[in-house]
């Protein structure tokens, strides 16, 4: 799966590795409109959803006018009728059978804390929607060291100065062992794990979209993720970029993102 328009080497700023909100304004219909002329993405999506609903499309009640507001937006990218209905009858799990890109709905409880409300998440990587369903985004960020302390205030006032109808892209990055777009826990699916082969690893990279909704109401986030086989990357530009923030992470992100039996490896296969 290609990326999403920025370059691999721009993934990786100059310097050591650190936690940064990096976002480009957008035109939301561009992130969010249909680019897999295979139909795969699409294919695969609705496996899932009908495979366990329950466990890939989940929405709280706070979150059904979000979704209903984004589908009206989105109505001339999709040809949903909006006007005539179609789009009142849809459910979350309908809707993230319709868009490439995983959907998630956040909106401010009463003190001002966004929550996840729910969404349509059949390419997690590596968490559960099942399990962050309902929390602030402070707890759901809590699980990355060092998050938290680096990025939480700039977030919130970031959601909080949203202006509506406009849309925010950036990209995060791992590595993994496979080429599978859906790492839910509960698949077990393992991480990159020793002797390393560049033809079996892969740099997985998640194109995100942060939409404020019209109304002012909430914000979707969009995933879209793309996977790049480290061969392709050796010698490159980006790949001189995944050795250095590779070699400067710190050990408990190393373990949180669980590559620290290959990141040696990696940096020296690259190289």
């Amino acid at each position: 799966m290609n990326g999403t328009g920025s370059s691999l080497a721009e993934l990786f700023p100059d310097g050591d590795y650190r936690f940064h909100l990096t976002l480009r304004r957008a035109e939301p219909r561009d992130f969010f409109a249909p680019r897999d002329g295979s139909g795969r993405v699409l294919a695969e999506r609705r496996r899932w959803l009908e495979s366990d609903p329950g466990r890939y499309a989940l929405l709280e009640p706070e979150g059904e006018p979000l979704l209903l507001e984004f589908l009206e937006m989105a109505a001339d990218w999709h040809a949903i009728d909006a006007a005539g209905g179609a789009a009142r009858s849809l459910t979350v799990r309908a809707a993230g059978a319709l868009f490439e890109p995983d959907l998630l709905f956040l909106s401010p409880d009463e003190t001002g804390e966004f929550r996840l409300r729910g969404g349509a998440l059949c390419f997690p990587t590596g968490w559960a929607l099942e399990e962050k369903i309902g929390h602030s985004l402070d707890f759901i960020h809590g699980a990355v060291p060092g998050l938290n302390v680096a990025l939480a205030s700039p977030i919130r006032q970031f959601l909080e100065r949203m202006k509506p109808g406009v849309a925010f892209l950036r990209e995060n990055w791992g590595l993994a062992g496979t080429d599978e777009f859906n790492l839910h826990p509960s698949r077990g699916i393992p991480p990159p794990a020793p002797p390393v082969d560049l033809l079996k690893t892969w740099l997985r990279v998640e194109h995100q979209a942060l939409l404020s909704l019209k109304s002012g109401r909430g914000v979707v986030f969009g995933i879209r993720v793309a996977l790049h086989r480290l061969d392709g990357l050796a010698g490159s530009a980006a790949g001189a970029g995944l050795r250095r923030a590779l070699a400067s992470m710190p050990p408990e992100l190393v373990t949180y993102k669980r590559i620290e039996g290959v990141r040696e490896a990696v940096i020296n296969r690259l190289g």
